[in-house]
């Protein structure tokens, strides 16, 4: 099977794609797609417990930690103890935080309103219809048996 005959050789390479766009632009405001993603999954009233970042944006913890550290030093979050259970802590944003959220915002609503002019409604809706698919049949029944476990 050559590559470009795969399911996952043509998500990549989409998504290559749009993470090649969304770091130029991020670069031009000091951000990465990775600091984005993240000031763009933070709540923005009671903040976003850390430990539920990671799963929610697909990040494994090393990195996460390691972008979280850079984003606190940069001034766009702040780390604080939740005020019901101490032992868990909340990421929120800072004033800073906010703005470079917003700019995050607009990009992402930018790229899907271009994107969404160009390739029509049901060809969308097809996509997101097997991506979906695609999704569940990996998080639910893809058979450890494929890749040799046992």
């Amino acid at each position: 099977m050559k590559p470009e005959e795969t399911i996952d050789f043509h998500i990549r390479w989409a998504w290559h794609g749009i993470s090649r766009l969304y770091n130029g632009q991020a670069e031009k405001v000091n951000l990465t797609l990775s600091t984005g993603s993240v000031l763009l999954n933070i709540d923005q009233r009671s903040g976003t417990p850390s430990t539920k970042l990671g799963p929610k944006m697909g990040m494994e913890p090393r990195s996460l930690t390691r972008t979280l550290k850079s984003m606190e030093e940069e001034g766009l979050i702040m780390r604080k103890n939740d005020k019901n259970d101490g032992r868990m802590v909340r990421i929120h944003l800072t004033e800073m935080g906010k703005k470079k959220r917003e700019i995050s915002k607009q990009a992402v609503i930018r790229l899907n309103e271009y994107l969404q002019e160009r390739i029509p409604a049901g060809k969308l809706k097809t996509f997101f219809e097997v991506i979906d698919q695609i999704n569940h049949v990996l998080e639910e029944e893809t058979p450890d048996h494929l890749f040799g476990k046992k």
